[in-house]
């Protein structure tokens, strides 16, 4: 009977560290209010990249648009144009600021979030689902290595933020 009510518990078991929150059931962490997909890779410039072989879906964080506040305008890059890793390929234009979006992995432009230009604010609304940003074909998987994993980019966000 104990074990059939620990395995019932567990899936709802966050672990607390500091101002971060951790669902194992779900793969997710959050700092403060702000959600960390586990299985994504971070750009210290507050973008994310889910990779599946070759490809690589791109946006900004959770953390990046609440900082940026309402987002009104998301510029697309063309596809075919190549990107590089830790350059600029677009911008967010937000009611508080316009910031540029840097790739975080090199490769070409494969397909652009055509929804943003009717709906930018789906950058806010859900910035690792329907907000995403560009589909890149990637062109050296070794910069991989050079991203955050979940752990270390919400460490970052707590250091960054402690700096203000």
């Amino acid at each position: 009977m104990q074990d059939a009510v620990i395995l019932l518990i567990i899936p709802f078991i966050y672990a607390s560290v500091n101002s971060w929150l951790c669902d194992l059931s779900l793969s997710l962490c959050q700092y403060k209010d702000q959600p960390v997909v586990k299985d994504l890779k971070y750009a210290d410039s507050h973008e994310w990249v889910k990779v599946d072989g070759n490809s690589a879906t791109v946006g900004i964080t959770d953390h990046a648009q609440d900082h940026l506040g309402d987002v009104v305008y998301v510029e697309l890059p063309e596809v075919g144009a190549a990107v590089t890793q830790g350059g600029s390929f677009g911008a967010v234009e937000s009611v508080k600021a316009t910031s540029d979006i840097n790739s975080p992995v090199s490769g070409k432009v494969v397909e652009v979030n055509e929804e943003l230009n009717s709906s930018p604010a789906l950058v806010n609304s859900s910035p690792y689902g329907d907000g995403w940003i560009i589909k890149v074909e990637i062109s050296n998987n070794g910069e991989l290595n050079n991203l955050m994993d979940s752990e270390q980019y919400t460490k970052f966000c707590e250091e960054e933020d402690s700096k203000h």
